[in-house]
């Protein structure tokens, strides 16, 4: 009998397949002990499997290129790190054999992260990845990880570690659904990258039996359970319908009406770049610039490696405009040459744009990389920093901008409550806002991006969040400034609708949902964007609002 679960939407389209479930995670091993004499000889057992986990993580990066590279880069700094591998030895040292000890070791720092905050909690999925491959590769066993299958099916999940997402093959998996997860999570952000239809945070998602059939809507949230015929055949021409608008939508973002709405693209290095030009990006609205910094914990790029790189971006986007965010490093992308190891609550703490103004010779290094970058070239290159508060912060970043010869637009990312409401101040100080709905929904709600639990509280539907965006719009369009949306928000047609109704002027987000809010935007006038954005704003709840906005658009 068909039946329908709910859960998230996080990347468009539809799927219908068999499930195939994760492989199941390494058991614990044995708490057996070994004589003194062999403790240097597990201790070599143990350093040669972390490393070849390392590699490993590194050499799926490399494949898979962009925000993938930057999040397995991290999860093998996190293999390596010098305290955590210290206590491994430790442990061996004691008596422990190699697995035990490196079972031990992570529990113990898992222990850390739960308790560091909601923020650091989040990161305990990737630890746990991390441990099993080190663990499953010391006991000679199978990796835990994507299931062998010669015929595509939907893959199923308490969680998917970022290692696995990042090299699912779309030939054979359709689609993915996860129990936990959120909206802006890892593996949400590279599902839409890769163009895989997804849904996360849906309740009791790993009882679904093997080789049972799915029709899995990323676009809705809804799993159709032993779907009917019936149903499979309004999804699959649904989305046959879907794909032939997108291929009919073209050329630059507007309304119906023409009102203009700039389109472009969330990049995490060059190699996303061929992506952005294929569904054509306008140019690039949020250069996320970490993947240079996550090559060597302990340095950082030199000026001429970060030239290089940023040249590569700014050249695929002749007369287009390239919105760079300068180094956002701190609570889960600790740097050790630049964020403290002992902070109490890292994303309350020293992170973003406080880092760099502790460290101006790092900011005024990439400030001057980006400078040079630029020169000869006709791009339209701005500059905006992260985690701004308050004026203050603002003026302390165009003055370091200033100082560094730069010869662009410098802003302001609105990532926190107190940007928005003081966003007219700020934009005193410089010259466009961009809004990064992901934190800036996580600090409002004080709910962690990461938790699937309160993934609720994440969704960019929520009028409190659409009200801090009007805000950051209203006062942008008072100062004669412009006000982007850089976030996950972005991404989503029928919001994208509304943020332009709310007077957001320019919409990013990666490159695989563009051709979705082109071919939607197209469909309605200004006016009936910013009667949506009213009547959502006037809701009670993320669901109302989108069933409020969906209503105006659709005429009821």
């Amino acid at each position: 009998m068909e039946t329908t679960l709910r859960g998230v939407g996080v990347s468009h389209g539809v799927a219908i397949g068999e499930v195939r479930h994760m492989g199941t995670a390494v058991l614990e091993p044995p708490a057996k002990q070994i004589p003194a004499q062999e403790a240097g000889r597990e201790q070599g057992r143990a350093r040669q499997a972390v490393d070849a986990v390392a590699a490993d993580l590194m050499a799926r990066g490399n494949l898979a290129g962009g925000e993938a590279q930057a999040v397995l880069e991290a999860q093998a700094m996190m293999a390596q790190d010098p305290e955590l591998m210290a206590d491994v030895d430790r442990r061996i040292a004691v008596g422990s054999t190699a697995e035990r000890a490196v079972y031990d070791a992570f529990a113990a720092y898992r222990e850390l992260l739960a308790n560091a905050g909601e923020y650091l909690a989040g990161r305990v999925a990737d630890l746990d990845d991390v441990r099993n491959r080190i663990v499953a590769r010391l006991l000679g066993v199978p990796m835990p990880g994507v299931p062998d299958s010669d015929h595509p099916y939907v893959l199923v999940a308490r969680d998917l570690a970022p290692a696995d997402t990042a090299l699912l093959d779309p030939s054979l998996v359709l689609g993915f659904v996860t129990e936990e997860g959120g909206p802006t999570s890892h593996s949400a952000i590279l599902a839409r990258a890769l163009g895989v239809p997804a849904v996360v945070a849906l309740p009791g998602a790993v009882e679904l039996a093997e080789g049972t059939v799915v029709a899995v809507d990323g676009s809705t949230g809804e799993v159709f359970v032993h779907p009917s015929e019936e149903k499979k055949t309004r999804l699959t021409a649904e989305a046959a319908e879907r794909r032939a608008a997108l291929a009919a939508s073209t050329g630059p973002g507007a309304t119906a009406d023409g009102h203009k709405v700039p389109l472009l693209a969330n990049v995490g290095g060059p190699a996303d770049v061929p992506a952005a030009v294929a569904a054509g990006a306008e140019g690039v609205g949020l250069f996320r610039t970490e993947f240079l910094f996550l090559d060597d914990s302990e340095n950082a790029p030199s000026e001429e490696k970060q030239l290089a790189a940023y040249r590569q971006v700014l050249e695929a986007f002749p007369e287009g405009r390239v919105v760079v965010r300068v180094l956002d490093a701190g609570a889960d992308k600790p740097l050790a040459f630049l964020t403290p190891a002992d902070e109490p609550n890292p994303a309350l703490g020293v992170r973003g744009l406080r880092t760099l103004l502790d460290h101006p010779d790092v900011l005024r290094t990439q400030l001057t990389a980006l400078a040079k970058a630029a020169e000869g070239l006709p791009v339209h290159l701005e500059v905006m920093a992260p985690m701004v508060a308050d004026r203050a912060d603002a003026r302390a970043f165009a003055d370091a901008c200033r100082a560094a010869g730069l010869r662009a637009k410098f802003g302001a990312m609105v990532e926190i409550p107190s940007a928005a409401l003081r966003a007219r101040s700020i934009l005193r100080e410089v010259e466009f806002l961009s809004l990064g709905t992901n934190d800036l929904a996580q600090y409002t709600f004080a709910a962690d991006r990461q938790v699937g639990a309160v993934s609720r509280l994440q969704d960019p539907w929520q009028p409190a969040l659409l009200d801090l965006v009007a805000l950051s719009a209203e006062a942008a369009r008072a100062e004669g400034k412009s006000c982007g949306v850089c976030g996950e928000a972005a991404s989503d047609p029928l919001l994208a609708c509304v943020l332009t109704g709310l007077g957001v002027t320019s919409l990013s987000m990666g490159a695989a949902s563009l051709p979705y809010v082109r071919a939607t935007l197209a469909k309605f006038t200004l006016a009936q964007c910013e009667r949506a954005a009213a009547a959502a704003r006037a809701a009670d709840s993320a669901e109302e609002a989108r069933s409020a906005a969906q209503a105006v658009l659709s005429g009821e």
